[in-house]
């Protein structure tokens, strides 16, 4: 018997289904740009990304350097044209930077921040008899190959006793794996925010478990080597990361504003997005690149080496600089909780 496919309305628009953690879509450029000056920053974005939130905040005032903003539908093509040298910095998720370095890219990780995972999950159809993540063993899991939900679904049979022989994965980018999901094709599905806030405000799911613990919950900040080693962008990319920082705890503080905000530029259903905020992206704290941000890097690109996702042994310290850490804590700090005012 097949399940019932989610409302029409509640179908995330293709440009976001596109932006996942991990693939090989292509970018979409623009030219629109911000500020004032001769220096022109070229910044990579994802849709709903750095733009919206800055621009929402009201952070793109009284700049004394141009931005030019280009805008990606996935981390890997974004960082593809930071190794080009096509955009100065841009956004992305915990993996990108792995597989980029494992390619030898020249990218280098400048900033982070810490969020919760609890967005991050293996979810099950509503009427599914599992209840435990132990009884995925001979199951099939959807997932997006060499995406942050891959790792964490690695980590998550680890967790249970299971590795990755034990199921059955389907490796299927979003709009793929959400309608097999809706259509009783595969018995779980393990995806990021806001996937999860959709499937559950459309009640055609439950989460059987979160990374939770499991992963780093971090995003990145990476910048062209090139545009680092020169001083006038390097300063403007440290105004940049700052004005980041602050759009972010304006997220923490405005919820409501951000998702109303977040809808219109991506599409989603502001009660979809308003989830998404509450669940995962108002948590999220700048923290510094720092050792153990390292460290955590470095497990993610070990185990994909050894699934020989990777080609090669990652030295994953040798993609970051320093230099903008200023007084941040310590990047195992714990991401803030969203309580309601």
């Amino acid at each position: 018997m097949r399940r019932s496919l989610v409302p029409a309305a509640l179908l995330l628009p293709l440009a976001l289904l596109l932006s996942a953690c991990g693939g090989n879509s292509a970018a979409e450029t623009s030219t629109g740009t911000d500020g004032k000056g001769s220096l022109t920053l070229n910044v990579g974005d994802q849709k709903g990304g750095s733009e919206a939130v800055l621009r929402a905040a009201g952070e793109l005032r009284n700049l004394d350097y141009k931005i030019k903003w280009s805008t990606f539908t996935s981390g890997p093509p974004l960082l593809e044209a930071v190794n080009a040298k096509a955009v100065d910095i841009g956004g992305v998720g915990n993996t990108p930077p792995v597989f980029a370095a494992g390619a030898n890219s020249k990218i280098t990780v400048v900033a982070a921040w810490h969020g919760n995972s609890q967005g991050e999950a293996i979810l099950v159809p509503k009427d599914s008899k599992l209840t435990k993540p132990e009884q995925l063993k001979g199951k099939s899991i959807a997932v997006a190959q060499g995406s942050s939900a891959h790792f964490q679904l690695i980590a998550s049979l680890k967790a249970a006793g299971l590795t990755l022989s034990d199921v059955k994965v389907k490796y299927l980018q979003p709009a793929d794996a959400l309608a097999a999901f809706t259509s009783g094709k595969v018995d779980a599905w393990t995806v990021w925010d806001p996937y999860t806030s959709q499937v559950l405000q459309a009640k055609q799911g439950r989460i059987l478990t979160t990374g939770q613990g499991l992963v780093n919950g971090l995003n990145f900040q990476v910048a062209a080597p090139s545009a680092l080693g020169n001083s006038k962008k390097a300063a403007a990319i440290k105004d940049y990361l700052e004005r980041l920082r602050r759009a972010q705890d304006w997220v923490y503080d405005h919820p409501d504003a951000w998702a109303k905000v977040w809808a219109k530029d991506t599409g989603l259903p502001y009660a979809v997005a308003l989830a998404s905020v509450k669940r995962t992206n108002a948590s999220r704290v700048a923290v510094a690149v720092d050792t153990s941000l390292i460290a955590s890097e470095q497990q993610i690109a070990d185990t994909f080496t050894t699934l020989k996702l990777i080609p090669r042994k990652v030295d994953f310290g040798k993609f970051v600089d320093t230099r903008f850490n200023g007084g941040l804590p310590a990047s195992t700090t714990a991401p803030r909780v969203y309580k309601e005012k």
